[in-house]
């Protein structure tokens, strides 16, 4: 009798992960924030988090420091923080958080304008004894990422050039913290082997990154069931990627551990959202292209979405917006995008109305002529916005966006 084969792993690189989900659950500061936690299954952060400086550089007018810390299980987690160069005195930290946009082989570094060559910036300071340093593990960002969905800008790098101190992190599944797909699941080799056949079909010759990508898009089915089957979620396991890195933040010097907010686009705009409503340290944030009501979806929009969405159990917490009427925030921005192909008109106007409704001081709704993008147009409102709400003082009236952009 012929051996059966032996199943790869489909958990590589995250052997650790079952047994940390199952062993440590979030606790929440609000009975509101506990019952979204439970229901995304988001495990607990690990407390006092170390971390390592591997470099720093000085360039257009910040400074760029890149950073890593283990954050309980899985791959170390690779991160930079940026903030105005010569800068003393406490400034609005800003937690950046990356999109999705189909490309997992790059996560944080699509934020940030990056020395040429990262690995000519060796040692630095250390917080944790023993840690080697990360690199981007498939090269340079490619430049068509940053060009299609955010202006050109490295949205991070320019924040910090407006006065804010900003961490961007590698979230679970992206860049750094990415799964081992070299040996990929069954099920995931075979929709690479399609999709290598359709290159060649063409006369295409992919990248190491476009070849990853490619997998990451098949296997984060599998990872959705693996979080399933640990009583957790993909979106709640990237929320405790990211609730560590805004504990990391709140400790960074330089930053005014009273004024934090976040934003993100697409993707990173539902982390954000999710994060708010999880964490009372954020004080304000912006969510880019990434609201809408949830039946909008039915029947014709569920595949334009990733798991980050599509969470077990939420629907019966409320509709997507109400996460931003269980957060906290004092302030909110919520920019949508009406020609955005991802999301149903009728569905981005009903939220606004939503919102409108049940955060009538807090929320802010901006809607502009726009596809799927974070043009640098909307950038410069998000960063005002920001800048407003966390005023050192008592925040003031949030900027009043075009009414053009925001009647319903």
């Amino acid at each position: 009798m012929a051996e059966t084969p032996i199943r790869p792993s489909a958990l590589a690189r995250y052997e650790d992960w079952p047994d940390y989900a199952v062993r440590h659950r979030f606790e929440a500061a609000s009975p509101a924030a506990q019952q979204l936690a439970d229901t995304l299954g988001v495990p607990s952060v690990t407390p006092d988090l170390e971390y390592t400086v591997h470099w720093e550089a000085d360039r257009d007018g910040v400074t760029t420091s890149h950073l890593s810390w283990q954050p309980g299980f899985g791959p170390r987690t690779s991160a930079w923080f940026v903030r105005p160069a010569g800068e003393t005195a406490p400034l609005p930290g800003i937690l950046a958080l990356h999109c999705h946009g189909g490309v997992k082989s790059h996560g944080a570094a699509r934020l940030v304008s990056l020395p040429d060559k990262e690995q000519d910036h060796d040692g630095g300071t250390s917080t944790a004894a023993g840690s080697s340093r990360t690199m981007l593990p498939f090269g340079p960002i490619p430049a068509e990422v940053r060009q299609r969905l955010y202006g050109g800008r490295a949205l991070a790098t320019w924040m910090a050039q407006q006065g804010f101190a900003v961490l961007a992190h590698d979230t679970f599944m992206w860049g750094s913290r990415g799964f081992g797909l070299d040996t990929p699941p069954w099920r995931t080799a075979a929709a690479v082997n399609g999709r290598q056949a359709l290159w060649r079909e063409a006369g295409v010759e992919p990248s190491p990154a476009e070849l990853y990508d490619a997998a990451a898009a098949a296997h984060e089915e599998t990872v959705a069931k693996a979080a399933t089957l640990l009583g957790s979620s993909v979106a709640g396991t990237v929320a405790h990627d990211d609730l560590a890195a805004l504990g990391i933040l709140s400790t960074l010097p330089g930053v005014d551990s009273g004024r934090l907010g976040c934003l993100g686009f697409s993707g990173g705009g539902g982390r954000a959202l999710v994060l708010a409503a999880l964490s009372p340290l954020i004080r304000s944030y912006v969510v880019t292209c990434m609201m809408t009501t949830f039946d909008s979806l039915l029947p014709a929009y569920l595949d334009a979405h990733s798991w980050l969405l599509h969470s077990p159990g939420l629907a019966r917490l409320g509709d997507w917006p109400d996460l931003a009427v269980r957060s906290a925030a004092e302030k909110v921005l919520v920019q949508y995008g009406l020609a955005d192909p991802l999301f149903p008109e009728q569905g981005m106007r009903a939220a606004h109305r939503h919102l409108t409704e049940r955060m009538p001081t807090r929320y802010t709704g901006s809607l502009w002529p726009e596809p799927h993008v974070f043009t640098r147009a909307m950038q410069e409102e998000a960063a005002a916005f920001l800048a407003a709400a966390l005023r050192p003082s008592q925040p003031g009236p949030s900027p009043t966006p075009d009414l053009a952009r925001t009647d319903s």
